[in-house]
């Protein structure tokens, strides 16, 4: 090729080395022959009649396949009978328009909004594929038993729970189930028995949202490229900010956004870096859903008309001196957040976070577990949010008498299904549940439809997972969640922080919605900072005004 033909080439095909000088190689699938044809009509290359052939038969194979996946992702598409499940079990039609395009793609994230039934679809998937077993399920820790539970109860297959942080002589079975805790210990079975799983299924793979520079996120990457098919499931793939949707992309199809400086390039604000912003969120949505790596159906979508939801704020009492005793010290951090080396600047800044929220925990725990109170009176059971263990002592103290389930993430999976148990059975009239705990919890939904958020998490997706947790099939109420804030400590910089980051995860996974674009913001922590650096500034204002003119 002449120079200015090999730069075009490689902007075209990312995965060949920008310094190569040639030969370059390329994978014989259908995707890469329909995109090499399209170079060939801008740049004519000399080939044989024989790679001509193949050629034009990989990309007639690559319209047809798009024809095809266009086809069963059609409203009218109807699914025939998916063999492998038990009887008197059914795959509906929508989760076997993802099970027939993970056939033929081999890599999905499959985005369905909570409660779609996303790992029945995966079980069916499992049951009725050849060459998919044996699979690895993924899972956050408090998963592990409900996957089991569903996949038996949904299908023959059999499962292992894996016991261990690190390998040991597995017994027979279709499907092994990991937390994903666990995997980091197994990196080195994933490369010294690459092909041993067929499939990886990433159940909320979000969490591995930092990427393969984790030990977790090295041994799922290793995992992933030893299989055939790769699955993701999530309802939130991003948890913060746009470029997450890259981390978490390489694990399921590392092909579609190709490599960091590509996907950078094309699609990032690179002013911003790894944590900036996606420069167009409903492009690259769009770009995802066109090249069938991503499908996402809300519950409209497939005919569910579940009970409207409900979320209101509410701007609660809380107790002022609670806040004001860490005033000093957080105006100091937010002075060194600022003002100090690198290392001292990071350190203060989390430190001011955690200091901060946790006193905005503790300053209102005694008025969220009135709220929660006065609900129960009024025969609701709820669902009560929060995430430090003070404040979950503070609820525990004030509501007693109404003996509160705990699923938080101090109790031991065990533990966790029998505090579940107690407040599906009705002997406690309130759950008390970590804001990162709630993940895929099913079967809340048949006993509760009120959430209160007595803490906030910066990330607007850890939200949505808890209130997906009652405003999914089976329930038959209204849900309702009352955001309980205040108007001091770190509500209010975090409620405009939880805005900026929905607005841009919103846009991508679901472009179509026409969601308005918020302001840029630059971090998390920023604004808590500039807040306490305000307050200090207008403290001193009043000291001064304070001192006697001379």
């Amino acid at each position: 090729m002449e120079p200015h033909v090999a730069i075009r080439f490689k902007h075209l095909f990312p995965r060949v080395p920008k310094e190569s000088a040639g030969p370059f190689h390329l994978p014989n699938d259908l995707m890469h022959a329909a995109d090499l044809e399209w170079f060939t009509l801008r740049y004519p290359l000399a080939m044989t009649a024989e790679d001509r052939h193949v050629l034009d038969t990989g990309r007639r194979g690559w319209d047809h396949e798009q024809a095809e996946l266009e086809r069963i992702l059609l409203p009218a598409y109807r699914a025939s009978p998916i063999a492998g499940v038990k009887p008197g079990q059914r795959i509906r039609d929508y989760q076997a328009q993802a099970i027939e395009v993970l056939r033929r793609r081999k890599s999905l994230l499959l985005g369905d909004e909570g409660g779609l039934g996303k790992t029945y679809t995966a079980a069916g998937f499992l049951a009725s594929t050849s060459g998919t077993l044996p699979a690895a399920v993924i899972c956050d820790a408090h998963m592990q038993r409900q996957w089991a539970d569903k996949i038996t109860a949904f299908t023959e297959l059999s499962v292992h729970l894996i016991e261990k942080g690190s390998p040991y002589n597995l017994p027979l079975a279709d499907v092994y189930i990991f937390r994903v805790s666990q995997i980091g210990g197994w990196i080195q079975f994933f490369k010294s028995h690459g092909n041993f799983f067929k499939t990886a299924v990433f159940d909320e793979p979000q969490s591995l949202r930092t990427g393969k520079g984790t030990q977790k996120g090295a041994a799922a990457f290793l995992l992933s490229q030893g299989v055939t098919y790769r699955l993701g499931l999530t309802a939130t793939p991003i948890y913060n900010y746009g470029v997450e949707m890259w981390n978490v992309m390489q694990f399921i199809d590392d092909a579609v956004l190709g490599g960091w400086t590509d996907f950078e390039r094309e699609w990032v604000n690179r002013a911003a870096g790894r944590g900036g912003h996606i420069k167009d969120p409903k492009a690259l949505g769009t770009y995802l859903r066109e090249q069938h790596a991503l499908i996402r159906r809300l519950k409209s979508d497939v005919g569910q008309q579940l009970p409207k939801t409900s979320i209101i704020v509410e701007t609660i009492d809380y107790d002022a001196k609670t806040v004001e005793s860490v005033e000093a010290l957080a105006q100091q951090l937010a002075i060194r957040a600022t003002t100090g080396s690198f290392v001292e600047r990071g350190q203060a800044a989390r430190e001011l976070d955690i200091m901060v929220r946790q006193a905005t925990g503790i300053a209102k725990a005694k008025t969220v577990a009135q709220f929660a109170r006065l609900m129960v009176e009024a025969g609701e059971p709820v669902l009560l949010v929060g995430w430090h263990r003070e404040v979950y002592r503070i609820w525990l103290e004030a509501l007693a008498d109404l003996k509160p389930a705990m699923y938080t993430g101090s109790e031991t999976a065990a533990r966790k299904e029998a505090e579940k148990r107690r407040f599906l059975d009705g002997d406690t009239d309130i759950l008390i549940l970590s804001l990162r705990s709630g993940a895929g919890v099913d079967g809340l939904q048949h006993r509760s439809s009120v959430v209160i958020l007595g803490e906030l998490d910066w990330s607007p997706g850890i939200h949505q997972q808890i209130l997906w947790r009652l405003d999914r099939e089976g329930q038959k109420n209204p849900v309702t969640c009352f955001l309980l804030v205040t108007d001091d400590g770190s509500d209010p910089p975090m409620m405009d922080v939880l805005g900026i980051k929905k607005s841009e995860a919103t846009q991508i996974v679901d472009p179509h919605l026409g969601v308005q674009v918020a302001e840029a913001d630059e971090s998390h922590l920023r604004r808590l900072i500039e807040r306490y650096l305000a307050r200090g500034a207008g403290n001193e204002g009043k000291h001064a005004a304070e001192r006697p003119q001379e």
